[in-house]
């Protein structure tokens, strides 16, 4: 199970960073199998990513983050809100990928900011971009304001946001055979000849539908 974090914050240490892998390691303890989780730092791509858009062609870095995103069986992005939106940084990484690559693809949407006054960034901007992008956002977004670290709620909130990627996301069981989650399979019998049934001719419904009209 492949995990992939995306990460647009610009400070070190980051709080958007912070609660990407707040996020990543309630997703993995809740995951039943092996976890690979890959981090994508946008702060480390913003040139490559400014090349690409004037180039048309992806620098190596930025290359290897859009296979990881493109082949991750789950993402968790996390943006820091500027001007009431997810940042520039984080909105032209999208905007480099193909239009159908998210397509599916379980997505877990989280933000940071200075005042719990913009967590409705969740719903006016991150839930549409990813909407459109095609991929299945889970239910519970995540925000978390400067007052929130450390304060109830936020843990609650991560642990049922992850919980609902997991649910979202493959796992070895689900790629097993039937039998092994007590489902059989049953043969289906070969049918009869056209026309025929026991023995009988079956007239096609075609026929006695032409029949009714005559």
């Amino acid at each position: 199970m492949k995990l992939v974090v995306v990460s647009a914050g610009l400070s070190v240490p980051s709080s958007t960073r912070l609660l990407g892998d707040r996020l990543a390691a309630a997703t993995a303890g809740r995951a039943s199998g092996e976890v690979d989780l890959r981090v994508v730092e946008l702060r480390d791509l913003a040139v490559e990513i400014a090349h690409n858009f004037t180039n048309g062609f992806p620098g190596r870095a930025l290359s290897a983050a859009i296979d990881d995103v493109t082949s991750a069986d789950g993402l968790i992005v996390v943006t820091p809100v500027f001007s009431a939106s997810y940042s520039g940084l984080f909105k032209s990484f999208f905007d480099v990928l193909d239009k159908d690559a998210l397509a599916g693809r379980p997505v877990l949407i989280a933000a940071t900011g200075g005042t719990g006054r913009h967590s409705l960034v969740l719903e006016h901007a991150l839930r549409p971009l990813f909407a459109y992008l095609r991929a299945v956002v889970v239910p519970t977004g995540v925000y978390a304001a400067s007052e929130d670290w450390g304060a109830e709620g936020l843990a609650e909130r991560i642990e049922r946001a992850a919980g609902e990627l997991v649910a979202l996301m493959p796992t070895p069981a689900s790629t097993s055979s039937s039998a092994s989650a007590g489902v059989e399979e049953v043969a289906v019998p070969a049918q009869p000849a056209p026309g025929r049934a026991d023995g009988f001719h079956v007239v096609p419904f075609a026929e006695q539908l032409a029949a009714l009209r005559a």
